[in-house]
């Protein structure tokens, strides 16, 4: 029987150790494991959530109910960790214990820090200060990471916010040039290119290394931070495209980021992804779906430095790099149908986006609107015109003083 016992604690001292390197890796250390005890978790609190969110055929009740996975995945969590080291503890404690159940009884007791059982001899009574100190330790790591995980949250939800106001929800590319064009506000678009670069680099950083991000949702059911970094994307690859030469520098900076983190975000929730595709390789995305794109872009006054039949090759060899991993993610997590987002969970019709609406004054005709966009281009033209002159002069020029 003592052998037993005996085996007991050595199983007991691995299982503890087991779910410290988890604790670890999860608060202290995320490298975003996918294989480790976290990820187990992951999977069989998400695993029941989407098996029944695969039957409500509503979308946004489909949705509701999937906000709840990442909350249950952080309860989860902390309860699997205490009930493993519960059960670790008192298996260390088997070989000084009355029986297995005084054991089990003494382990609570001290974890909860209870006092209500006392230890049997030295040994046991360091392991019995070992589960009090784990018992505290646990719960405040977990306080603590709280708190960077909403941190995370709220960073990324900032613009997601922010797009909606520009071009309406669900995202999509086409829509946020239709939307700057109509306000003549093309040339606007590199700083909101230059915030999407960071913002996309912020994002692979943090939901790769916290996996459980992916699965926090929008506050709204319209919304989502992979369908809006894919309508930025899209609508950079189109500016890129269609405008080669006045589209604003940060859009090129922006799909090289863009895309490397929706590689890296596919790749940590376990998706195949092809580091190098060829810009010749085909996408899902059809020709005509980008040619009625490019039309609506026209009407609403964006000016062309190529027609899109040349600027499709441009258009695919761009979406290539970001086009899969994205629909596996969007797929995966199971969020908002956009147009030119892929498949989902339960087949239905894209949603297309909700955008503001134009309120404009009966006595203004559009001519006049047009006449003062280019007033507007004109003017910075000018000004640009003028910073340059200003760079180019000798430094003796430029100081009056001097």
């Amino acid at each position: 029987m003592k052998a037993l016992e005996w085996l007991g604690f050595a199983a007991g001292l691995l299982l503890v150790l087991a779910t410290w390197g988890s604790v670890l890796e999860t608060t202290i250390v995320p490298r975003g494991n996918r294989s480790g005890l976290s990820a187990l978790i992951l999977h069989l609190v998400n695993l029941p959530v989407r098996v029944i969110a695969s039957r409500v055929h509503d979308f946004e009740a489909r949705d509701r109910l999937l906000a709840y996975a990442a909350a249950g995945d952080l309860v989860s969590t902390l309860l699997v960790w205490l009930l493993l080291f519960f059960v670790g503890y008192a298996l260390m404690l088997w070989p000084s214990a009355l029986d297995l159940g005084d054991a089990f009884r003494t382990a609570g007791s001290s974890m909860l820090t209870l006092g209500i059982a006392a230890p049997h001899g030295s040994v046991s009574t360091a392991v019995v200060y070992l589960a009090a100190l784990t018992g505290l330790v646990v719960i405040a790591l977990q306080i603590a990471y709280l708190p960077v995980l909403y941190s995370a949250y709220n960073r990324r939800e900032t613009l997601v916010t922010m797009l909606e106001g520009l071009a309406g929800t669900p995202g999509w590319g086409p829509m946020i040039l239709v939307r700057s064009a109509a306000v003549d506000n093309l040339d606007g678009l590199g700083d909101m290119y230059d915030r999407w670069m960071q913002w996309a680099a912020d994002v692979a950083e943090s939901h790769s290394a916290y996996v459980v991000l992916m699965y926090f949702r929008s506050p709204t059911a319209r919304r989502s931070w992979v369908i809006s970094l894919l309508s930025i994307l899209d609508a950079a690859a189109m500016h890129l495209a269609l405008c080669p030469i006045s589209a604003p520098g940060p859009a090129r900076n922006l799909m090289r980021i863009g895309y490397l983190a929706f590689r890296q975000l596919a790749a940590t929730m376990g998706e195949p992804v092809n580091h190098d595709p060829s810009p010749d390789d085909d996408i899902q995305l059809q020709f005509e779906e980008f040619f009625m794109a490019c039309e609506r872009l026209r009407s609403s006054g964006m000016e062309f430095e190529r027609e899109p039949e040349q600027a499709w090759p441009h258009f695919k060899g761009w979406r290539v790099n970001y086009e899969a991993a994205a629909y596996a993610l969007a797929a995966d997590l199971d969020v908002v149908p956009a147009l030119w987002s892929g498949p989902r969970l339960r087949p239905g019709p894209p949603l297309p986006p909700m955008a503001p609406v134009d309120r404009v004054s009966l006595g203004v005709e559009v001519a006049e609107v047009r006449r003062i966009g280019a007033l507007r281009r004109q003017r910075r033209a000018e000004l640009q015109r003028a910073g340059q002159a200003q760079d180019d002069r000798s430094p003796h020029e430029q100081d009056p003083d001097s």
